[in-house]
């Protein structure tokens, strides 16, 4: 019976400095904001290079369709500008939530 109540002692305390040694968390919610907003600029960079990239293989495809008489030219034309649009809207919406 004695080392059932000295074994009970012994995990209580040894939990009791786990419970003590993690804190609030505080510090690590800190860390991981600031490593996760760390990445928002070079990912805006990017979203923005794909978006010029995008618009640029577009013109080129409109153009080809243009010069080729295709009548489906204003459909494909608006499809890619609007594709680019959205990658450039949705990095600044994303970058203003965030940052």
């Amino acid at each position: 019976m004695r080392k059932k109540y000295i074994s009970l002692a012994a995990i209580l305390i040894v939990t009791s400095f786990r419970a003590v040694a993690q804190g609030s968390g505080s510090a690590g919610i800190t860390e991981a904001t600031s490593m996760v907003t760390s990445y928002f600029d070079p990912a805006t960079k990017l979203i923005y290079a794909i978006g010029a990239v995008i618009g640029l293989i577009g013109g080129v495809k409109v153009y080809s369709k243009f010069s080729s008489g295709d009548p489906d030219t204003s459909k494909t034309a608006a499809s890619w500008f609007g594709a680019c649009i959205f990658l450039i809207v949705s990095a600044t919406i994303l970058r203003s939530f965030f940052l």
